[in-house]
């Protein structure tokens, strides 16, 4: 068990299917985790386990961007039931497990970065911070984003390793003919943006 401000670095920083909030955290409540996660785009599936059962309760939870909404006292059989269909939905079919910018396409399932001239399969930090790109299309991402979310807060990683990991992005989408490239702001960060 954590606290709001620890759920919220931890899901910042990891690459997690689902999230289950307690409203009643510490620190920072689930709401506020749950309200801070949509506001960065984050489309993890959530679900609020509380002891509120408020019809009231339950409208701002699944307004603030809550998958579902389990109460107290609960079956763990029921809440295991939620999360299979939660995370179903998210992953259900082809369709879902693949992030479309332009005529390229990353696959969620195999880690494969497309295009219709080719392909890659990623290692797995090319895939993260591929994802997080394709995930925010157009919006600025900084340097320091990257390395927390995907390194850890806690790694000695210098910086100079994002642009590494950038650099090896841009040569696979050169080679697959991209008509979107990863444009670099000095001093600010990385941004998805069509060709022009």
């Amino acid at each position: 068990m954590c606290d709001g401000q620890e759920a919220l670095a931890y899901l910042e920083a990891g690459n997690y299917d689902a999230v289950i909030l307690d409203i009643m955290m510490p620190k920072l409540d689930g709401m506020e985790v749950l309200r801070r996660l949509r506001q960065q785009g984050d489309a993890i599936p959530v679900l609020m386990l509380t002891a509120r059962s408020e019809v009231a309760d339950k409208v701002t939870g699944l307004d603030t961007g809550a998958n579902d909404y389990l109460t107290k006292p609960f079956s763990t059989a029921e809440l295991m039931a939620r999360i299979r269909a939660m995370t179903r939905s998210r992953a259900g079919g082809q369709v879902s497990s693949r992030l479309v910018f332009g005529n390229i396409t990353l696959d969620q399932t195999t880690f494969e970065l497309s295009s219709p001239e080719g392909s890659f399969r990623l290692a797995n930090k090319e895939y993260q911070m591929m994802e997080l790109l394709l995930r925010n299309p157009r919006q600025l991402i900084p340097a320091e984003r990257f390395l927390e979310r995907i390194w850890g807060y806690d790694s000695d990683v210098e910086m100079n390793v994002v642009w590494v990991y950038i650099s090896y992005l841009r040569k696979k989408l050169s080679a697959l003919h991209a008509d979107i490239q990863i444009k670099a702001t000095r001093n600010a960060g990385y941004s998805l943006e069509e060709c022009v």
